[in-house]
C-alpha cells in the first residue's frame, strides 16, 4: 500500500506538470537490493537442500540473474496497472552493464581523491546474511532481559568496582573500566587497576565524558571490539581490542578454553555462573532494552571488529547540509528537514562493503605475492589486470566484496540519464552534451519517498549529485504517509494485516482505488487506511459517467467549438455564472494544493466540486429548462460540456483511465489526441 501511495502521487505530479506544457519525464527502474534479493534466492535454494556455497559465486549469480528476470518487473507491472504513467522505454536497473560502468566510475573518483579506504572497525554484522550493514539497515527491537552487576577487584586493594551490563559473556574481552570524571564516587579509582574477572588480567580505569552517570552504577565495562561506543573510547585511550566474539556468533580463541566455541548465550550462562561461584555477581534486575536486529532476516546483530571499505563523509555531509539549509532543497512536510540535520551533523563514515555475491563487484585487486606489505597489498582497476602493477610477478585476484546497494542508488538521479557518457570529457566537472537527456532532465523537479529511506537514500543522492555535477538533484523533497491499518498497525504480509492493492484494483477499478487514496493522504505523518474511501470512489466514477452521459445527451453528436467561457461573459444566467465561478475556484485552488504536495485537499476540492456543485446543483437546473429558448439551450449546452470538459483535466491526474475514455467521446471541433496532453485549465 505503500509503494501504490507513493505511485499515486507521483503519477498525479507528472501528469499534471505534462499538462501544463512541461517536458516530464518520469523515469522508472529497480535496484538491485543486494541484501533481500540474495536471501530470497538463498531460501529457494535451501527448499532444494543447497546452500550458495554449494554452486559457487558464477552459478549463484546465474541463479539470481534467472530469479531476477521471472520476478523482478512484478513491481513495474503493477505500477502499470495503476496507470503510471512513467516513459517505459527508458526503464533502468542497477545491475544494467550501462549504469554498472557508472557505479565503477564513481568509487574510482572516490578514491582517487583518497576519500575511500581499508580499515579495520567495529562494523554491524548479520550473523544469518554473513555481511556487514550500515547503522540504516539496522532495526531496533525491544527486548526484556536482565542487567548483571559484576564486581571487579581493584588491584592492591580490597575494594572492587562494580559494572552493570546486558551482555555479560562481553567482559571476556573487556580492556578497560571507565567512568565520569565528575562521578565523585569513583574519583579516586581512576589511574588504578582492576582484575578483569575469569581472565584474571589488568585493566586500566579510565575516565571519559561519554559515561552516563546515571546508568547502573556510573561504571562502564569497555569492550572496544564489540560496541561502538567502547570502540570510540578505544580510540580515545589507545585501548587495546581483544575480539571474543566471531562471525558465527561464537567465542573466538581469545577467551579462556573452557569458553571457547560457545555460542554467545551457553557462553552468557557458563559466565554467570562462574562469577556467582566467585561471588562476583552482586545482584540481578530485570530490564527492558533495545536490540539491534538486521531489517532484512530479523536476525540479533552482532558489533565485531572487520576489515572493510569506508567512504569518509565529513566533506560529503558538509556538501549535503548546506545545500538544505540555504534553501537549495526544501522538504515537505518541512519537520523531515530536521532528521536530514540530525543524522549528517552525527554521521561515521559510511561502510560501502558487503560480504555479499549478488551486486557490483569492488573494483579493487589483491596482490597475491607474500612479500608484498599488507597494507599495500590492494590496489584499483576498472579492468582486469594481465599483470600486478605492485609486484610485476602474480595474477592479482579481484576482492570478493560488493557495494552496499544504496551506493549505486545514490548515483540515480543522473547515471539513469547516461552519466558519464553523456558528459564532455576533459573538464573537472561534468557538463552534460548538448541535446542530452543529462541536458534536458538533470537536476530534476521533484522526489516523493518514504520518511525510513531519509538517510538510506535521500542524503546520499544529494551529495552525490552535488559532487558529480556540482547541481542539486532534486529541488522538492515530498516525504509521504506511511500507510497503516485502519486502527493503527503497521501493515505487514508477515503479521497479516497487509493489503495487496492489485486485489482492491481488480475488485474497485484502478481510478477508484487511486481517488480512494488520494482522499485519504494528509499532512499529518500517517494514513491509517479504510477501504470505504475505495469504495467511495467506486461510486465517484459511476457519478461522473452518469453526469457525463446526460452532458453528450444534451449536447448530441454534433461537433462544437467551444472557447474559453468566463463567469463574467454577459450573456450568461444567474446558474452559469454560478457554476462557472465555483469552477474557476476549484480550479485555481487545486493547482495551489498540487503545487504545495496538498493531494489530499485538492481530491476532496475536485470531489465536492463535482458531485455536489456541478451533479448536485447546475446539472439539476439544466434540466428544467423544456421552454427555453433555443439560443438558452446552446448557451446551456456549451457550458454543460466546458464544465465538463474542464473538470476532465482537473480529475485527470487523479483518474486517468476513466477521464480519458468520456473525453474521447466528447464532440469538440478541436481537441487533443487524448486528455493526457490536454492543457491544464488556468
Amino acid at each position: 500500500m505503500g509503494h501504490a501511495l507513493n505511485a499515486v502521487t507521483q503519477d498525479i505530479l507528472i501528469r499534471w506538470k505534462r499538462m501544463q506544457g512541461f517536458k516530464a519525464l518520469w523515469l522508472p527502474g529497480t535496484d538491485h537490493a543486494g541484501i533481500a534479493t540474495q536471501n530470497v534466492v538463498e531460501k529457494k535454494l535451501k527448499k532444494e537442500g543447497k546452500t550458495r556455497f554449494d554452486l559457487g559465486r558464477e552459478k549463484f549469480i546465474k541463479e539470481t540473474w534467472k530469479w531476477k528476470k521471472k520476478y523482478g518487473n512484478i513491481i513495474l507491472d503493477q505500477f502499470k496497472k495503476i496507470g503510471s504513467s512513467l516513459d517505459w522505454s527508458r526503464t533502468k536497473f542497477t545491475m544494467d552493464k550501462d549504469y554498472a560502468e557508472a557505479v565503477q566510475k564513481s568509487f574510482a573518483y572516490y578514491y582517487k581523491k583518497g576519500w575511500i579506504y581499508r580499515g579495520k572497525r567495529v562494523i554491524n554484522w548479520c550473523p544469518r546474511c554473513q555481511t556487514s550493514l550500515s547503522d540504516l539497515e539496522v532495526n531496533h527491537k525491544e527486548e526484556k532481559g536482565n542487567l548483571w552487576y559484576i564486581k571487579y577487584p581493584v588491584k592492591d586493594t580490597k575494594e572492587y568496582i562494580t559494572v552493570a551490563t546486558t551482555r555479560p559473556e562481553t567482559m571476556l574481552g573487556d580492556t578497560a573500566v571507565a567512568v565520569n570524571p565528575k562521578d565523585k564516587r569513583c574519583k579516586e579509582l581512576v589511574g588504578k587497576k582492576a582484575i578483569l574477572p575469569l581472565v584474571n588480567k589488568e585493566i586500566p580505569i579510565i575516565a571519559d565524558r561519554i559515561i552516563d552517570i546515571e546508568f547502573g552504577t556510573g561504571a562502564l565495562k569497555v569492550t572496544p571490539a564489540h560496541s561502538f561506543i567502547d570502540f570510540e573510547i578505544g580510540l580515545r585511550h589507545d585501548l587495546e581490542v581483544v575480539q571474543v566474539i566471531d562471525e558465527n556468533k561464537k567465542m573466538t580463541e581469545n577467551v579462556p578454553f573452557c569458553y571457547q566455541n560457545l555460542n554467545i548465550f551457553q557462553a552468557r550462562e557458563k559466565v554467570i555462573e562462574d562469577l556467582k561461584k566467585l561471588k562476583l555477581l552482586e545482584k540481578t534486575e530485570d530490564y527492558s532494552h533495545q536490540i539491534p536486529v538486521c531489517d532484512r532476516c530479523g536476525t540479533m546483530i552482532e558489533s565485531i571488529p572487520s576489515w572493510q571499505w569506508f567512504l569518509k563523509m565529513d566533506k560529503l555531509a558538509e556538501i549535503a547540509k548546506k545545500t538544505v539549509e540555504q534553501g537549495n532543497i526544501k522538504f515537505t512536510p518541512k519537520r523531515w528537514e530536521n532528521v536530514y540535520l540530525d543524522w549528517l551533523n552525527n554521521i561515521r563514515d559510511w561502510c560501502i562493503s558487503r560480504q555479499l555475491w549478488w551486486g557490483h563487484q569492488l573494483p579493487i585487486w589483491e596482490c597475491q605475492n607474500k612479500k608484498t606489505p599488507e597494507e599495500k597489498r590492494y590496489f584499483l582497476s576498472l579492468k582486469k589486470p594481465k599483470k600486478c602493477p605492485l609486484c610485476k610477478k602474480c595474477v592479482p585476484k579481484q576482492i570478493p566484496d560488493v557495494l552496499d546497494t544504496w551506493f549505486s542508488s545514490a548515483l540515480w538521479p543522473f547515471a539513469t540519464l547516461n552519466w558519464p557518457k553523456e558528459c564532455i570529457k576533459g573538464k573537472e566537472k561534468c557538463i552534460p552534451k548538448k541535446g542530452s537527456d543529462l541536458e534536458r532532465f538533470y537536476p530534476t523537479s521533484a522526489l516523493s519517498t518514504d520518511r525510513g529511506i531519509i538517510n538510506l537514500w535521500v542524503t546520499r543522492m544529494i551529495f552525490s549529485g552535488m559532487e558529480f555535477m556540482k547541481k542539486i538533484p532534486f529541488k522538492d523533497v515530498y516525504i509521504h504517509a506511511t500507510v497503516l491499518t485502519k486502527d493503527g498497525r503497521r501493515m505487514s504480509k508477515s503479521l497479516g494485516t497487509g493489503i495487496n492493492p492489485i486485489e482492491l484494483i481488480e475488485k474497485y477499478g484502478a481510478d477508484a482505488t487511486r481517488m480512494g487514496i488520494a482522499y485519504q493522504i494528509t499532512e499529518l505523518q500517517d494514513v491509517r487506511f479504510s477501504e470505504d474511501n475505495i469504495i467511495m470512489g467506486k461510486k465517484f466514477c459511476n457519478k461522473i459517467w452518469n453526469a457525463s452521459r446526460f452532458v453528450l445527451m444534451q449536447t448530441g453528436k454534433e461537433k462544437i467549438k467551444l472557447g474559453k467561457i468566463k463567469s463574467t461573459d454577459k450573456y450568461l444566467n444567474s446558474h452559469d455564472k454560478r457554476i462557472l465561478k465555483s469552477l474557476e475556484k476549484t480550479s485555481n485552488s487545486v493547482t495551489k494544493d498540487l503545487e504545495k504536495f496538498r493531494f489530499g485537499k485538492a481530491a476532496h476540492k475536485l470531489y465536492n466540486f463535482f458531485w455536489h456543485d456541478f451533479c448536485d446543483k447546475y446539472i439539476e437546473n439544466s434540466k428544467i429548462k423544456d421552454k427555453s429558448s433555443k439560443l438558452e439551450k446552446e448557451k446551456t449546452k456549451k457550458v454543460l460540456l466546458y464544465v465538463l470538459l474542464t473538470s476532465l483535466k482537473l480529475l485527470h491526474p487523479f483518474m486517468p483511465f476513466l477521464t480519458e475514455q468520456i473525453y474521447q467521446h466528447l464532440p469538440l471541433k478541436e481537441k487533443e489526441k487524448c486528455l493526457m496532453i490536454e492543457r491544464w485549465p488556468r
